[in-house]
């Protein structure tokens, strides 16, 4: 008796199938990255009261720039950009 057509792949298809089932839960079993930040780095990144100063001035100044009321005092200019320019290097 002759048998053509026998295609071991088809005896293998439960085995082939169960593999691929457990390589989907090897893949969704990997460990995740895990971030925890402490009270202390949460009280740090608040806002501070000079930030939020800060803050408002900037919106003061960009509301005087888009109302056309901002004015630069060209002399206290000058002055700062000589006295940054001359100073020593490395202070």
């Amino acid at each position: 008796m002759k048998i053509d057509g026998f295609k071991p792949q088809a005896v293998n298809s439960y085995r082939n199938q169960q593999m691929k089932v457990d390589q989907a839960k090897q893949a969704a079993q990997v460990k995740t990255d895990k971030l925890e930040i402490s009270s202390e780095a949460k009280k740090l990144s608040a806002a501070s009261p000079i930030e939020s100063a800060r803050q408002q001035r900037v919106q003061e100044l960009k509301a005087q720039v888009q109302s056309g009321d901002y004015q630069v005092d060209a002399s206290k200019l000058a002055s700062s950009m000589l006295s940054y320019f001359n100073k020593p290097e490395g202070k």
